[in-house]
């Protein structure tokens, strides 16, 4: 069975700190890239950051440069976020999905083109 948890949601404040993680099983992880994306209230969905679990090749949006760091623990099976210097602009449900590498090497990280999506965290960021 295909599964991704992401868990570490939570209230912070502005200029604090959160750490996302998605435990993921049920498919080959080499053969993958692994998204964030998250959506705020009454917007769509927004590709946050990726990590290729072969080669570890990271992307991240224009938004989180900076701030944000995404990692990979091989032994856990585990794909982390790690954001930093949090804004209420950074308010919104985070998700983890997957992909195959060679359609996101085609699609990059859309959320039209993963396959499997785990559950959502609530991130909310007060001022």
């Amino acid at each position: 069975e295909v599964q991704l948890q992401a868990s570490g949601g939570g209230l912070v404040r502005a200029g604090g700190s959160l750490r996302l993680s998605c435990a993921c099983s049920g498919f080959p992880l080499e053969d993958y890239v692994i998204g964030w994306f998250r959506q705020a209230p009454g917007k769509g969905r927004e590709g946050v950051s990726s990590i290729g679990w072969s080669d570890a090749s990271t992307y991240y949006t224009d938004s989180v440069k900076g701030r944000f760091t995404i990692s990979i623990d091989n032994a856990k099976s585990t794909v982390y976020l790690q954001m930093n210097n949090l804004t209420p602009g950074d308010t919104a449900v985070y998700y983890c999905a997957a992909v195959l590498t060679k359609i996101y090497q085609v699609v990059g990280l859309r959320s039209y083109g993963m396959g499997y999506w785990g559950k959502g965290t609530l991130v909310t960021v007060s001022s």
